[in-house]
């Protein structure tokens, strides 16, 4: 009986004792498993709970409980540090801990909302410390960049206006300017699709048509449903030679936020100026994200041949009219 009940005791000691090794080798030193880097971010006012569950998520750690443990038992439990990191395979818990509590990150977090011109996103660039200003150069003139993408060709691209993919970007603090053009470009060049490209070159129009036509429709308009409806009504007047009449060009030469334009800024001579020319201006007016250079490719058939967006009931909202004179009626009825 005293035999049995000391080997009872012997195991339940064993296995305590490699369930407290075990334990002890997941904290101390366990690694991640994966080849190259991963980038990770801590957003500010995440805690030990949220930063432990994304790194279990991205398979940097094996399991949640080790690192919280660890973060704990060194009294770090109030000094991880938001930013953007870098990891490659093989750090243990507390390798990680040492570069999230002592702000070790790498990487510069950088959003480019969808239709943001090259000046905003240099503009952008400058407030996170990167070279803004030799970024607009290079766009102004690509002359590098023309050499690497079939899409850029020397004969009509006159800037990288148009081409620079808007998204959110992990950008290395030292990277160079030319680097950061790359990876927009690059960006574009994945988003737009082989099957893109065949079929736009069916429709017997440019790469260059359709990223000018997609810039000013993410300008005009808000909703998938407003840009594939604009974007046939902007063809339809481009296949008929009617103006486009558009104000977001304007803009673009003008540099201002207006909606509309009246007086003297419709009289601008400028080939941005849709209301004195016909077909598109000469280059793209911002750098559209991907629903408005689809819907620029695959534009929606409609009896709608004008529209005008008002403020109704404390909002934007497009509204459609089939003929010129109905189009008048509405700018009447809401003030435009």
């Amino acid at each position: 009986m005293k035999k049995n009940i000391f080997i009872i005791i012997s195991v339940i000691f064993l296995l305590l004792f490699a369930g407290l090794f075990y334990f002890r080798q997941q904290v101390y030193y366990s690694q991640a498993k994966f080849d190259g880097t991963k980038t990770f971010e801590i957003t500010k006012g995440e805690g030990n709970k949220e930063v432990a569950v994304k790194l279990k998520k991205a398979n940097l750690i094996s399991g949640e409980i080790y690192f919280y443990y660890y973060v704990k038992s060194q009294g770090l439990s109030n000094k991880i540090m938001p930013g953007v990191y870098e990891f490659s395979g093989g750090l243990t818990i507390p390798e990680i801990v040492h570069i999230i509590t002592n702000g070790e990150e790498k990487f510069i977090r950088i959003t480019f909302p969808e239709g943001f011109s090259a000046k905003l996103m240099s503009k952008r660039l400058s407030e996170n410390n990167l070279d803004g200003k030799r970024f607009l150069e290079i766009v102004n003139a690509p002359k590098e960049f023309k050499k690497r993408y079939n899409y850029l060709t020397p004969e009509n691209i006159k800037t990288l206006e148009g081409y620079l993919f808007p998204d959110t970007y992990f950008f290395k603090k030292d990277i160079k300017t030319e680097d950061i053009i790359g990876r927009l470009l690059d960006t574009f060049n994945e988003k737009l699709t082989e099957q893109m490209k065949a079929d736009i070159a069916k429709q017997n129009k440019s790469v260059e048509e359709i990223i000018i036509m997609a810039s000013i429709i993410e300008k005009e308009v808000q909703t998938a449903e407003d840009m594939k409806i604009v974007s046939g009504i902007f063809w339809k007047r481009i296949t008929s030679g009617q103006r486009l009449e558009s104000d977001a060009p304007l803009s673009y030469i003008l540099q201002d936020n207006n909606d509309q334009h009246s007086g003297k800024d419709l009289e601008l001579d400028s080939p941005y100026n849709t209301y004195r020319n016909t077909g598109l201006p000469p280059t793209p007016i911002s750098n559209p994200g991907i629903n408005a250079i689809s819907v620029a490719i695959y534009p929606m058939e409609s009896n709608y041949n004008f529209f005008l967006t008002a403020d109704v009931d404390g909002g934007k909202k497009v509204i459609y009219s089939k003929t010129f004179e109905e189009h008048v009626a509405n700018r009447k009825k809401y003030g435009l």
